[in-house]
């Protein structure tokens, strides 16, 4: 192989690499930056530094993801699963408790969120289960039990600590990665008609008060906006005092008077938004779909069952991050503490997404090393 392009100017592993998702994945990760130091009132620390910090060691992390060859993936799949399913269940027996919470643990260099890394498990762990079944099998009850009570389990545990959002992460990731697989539409059909009937009651027996009062305020956050509406609130005002290209860089009254909560973590966006305004806010969607566009091509492009549905299901991860971020911002979905990626301070998700940027890298090697072929089976 050359060690350097046509050109002759640039080395061949540099011209190699994603630079269509890179780019606008280093694009985000410094606005984010931007909008993390205006967050801070105009100063790099506690937040800009230590965002740039854990990107910049997340990235090498995601580098070494991107060597592993397939038959090492695969062989490592369910032991991985199972190590991360005993870090769970370990999180409820000495787990560290935080804000009423209990979802960390503490391994003395560093507290670790076990939760954030079963939302990639799982996906791996799934694609494994359907490479492995035949594909004429999909449409029998073995290829949903077992999946099912894959993700039913870690689910189950996250649901205890109490963590709403990522147990409805763990499960939405789950969930594609089977109807990508090519289980029965009709099955997905009938969950979600059970889902509707089953709802009432989770909401009255399942959710905490706290919960309930989030998913009620979604539809009226104006009747107690001093309250339980006060996040949606602010963050509307926020976003809506932006216009059309903002109040200016580090001009943010809402964030910078301590009107908006969390605005450096779940709320990111809407300090984003009033600083930069709609064109600000455009930027940032841009930027995703570009990412969530190259990682679907990978998956499409995979040549073999695994590596498709592993690529896929990194996918729809990220966007569940997304979405439900925006969505949550805009007062359309409840408050379920999603934040929003490499935008939002935060070390736990961003080790998550950049799980998933290193793992789309990987499968776009195997693409690129692999032998020209037909669709893949």
């Amino acid at each position: 192989m050359n060690t350097v392009t046509v050109s002759g100017i640039v080395p061949e592993p540099i011209a190699r690499q994603p630079w269509e998702m890179l780019i606008p994945l280093f694009a985000l990760v410094g606005f984010g930056a931007a909008v993390l130091y205006s967050a801070a009132g105009g100063a790099m620390v506690p937040f800009a530094t230590s965002h740039l910090l854990r990107f910049g060691a997340f990235m090498i992390m995601a580098m070494i993801i991107t060597a592993f060859p397939r038959d090492l993936v695969r062989m490592l799949t369910y032991p991985a699963y199972i190590i991360v399913l005993l870090m769970l269940i370990a999180v409820e027996a000495m787990g560290a408790l935080r804000g009423g919470s209990q979802r960390w643990l503490d391994l003395g260099f560093m507290v670790l969120q076990p939760s954030e890394l079963m939302k990639p498990t799982i996906v791996v762990t799934l694609a494994m289960f359907y490479y492995s079944l035949p594909v004429g099998m999909t449409n029998t009850w073995r290829a949903l039990l077992i999946p099912g009570a894959l993700v039913a389990m870690p689910m189950g545990l996250v649901l205890l600590q109490p963590d709403l959002g990522t147990a409805l992460a763990i499960g939405f990731g789950g969930a594609m990665v089977m109807l990508l697989a090519g289980l029965p539409l009709r099955w997905f059909i009938a969950g979600g008609a059970a889902g509707m009937v089953i709802a009432p009651l989770a909401f009255f027996y399942g959710l905490k008060e706290y919960q309930q009062r989030r998913v009620l305020t979604m539809f009226d956050p104006e009747a107690d906006p001093l309250g339980a509406g006060y996040h949606i609130t602010q963050s509307k005002i926020a976003i809506g005092s932006g216009g059309i290209f903002g109040k200016g860089f580090n001009e943010g009254s809402q964030s910078h008077l301590n009107y908006l909560p969390e605005p450096h973590t779940d709320f990111v966006f809407a300090t984003m938004a009033e600083e930069w305004g709609f064109a600000g806010g455009l930027f940032v969607l841009a930027a995703f779909a570009i990412i969530l566009r190259w990682g679907w091509k990978v998956a499409q492009d995979s040549d073999d069952r695994f590596a498709s549905l592993l690529a896929a299901g990194m996918v729809v991860t990220i966007f569940f991050y997304v979405a439900v971020n925006l969505l949550m911002v805009m007062g359309m979905a409840p408050v379920v503490g999603i934040p929003l990626p490499w935008m939002s301070h935060g070390g736990s998700s961003m080790l998550t997404n950049m799980i998933c940027i290193g793992v789309l890298m990987m499968v776009n090697r195997w693409n690129q090393n692999a032998p020209r072929r037909g669709l893949a089976g």
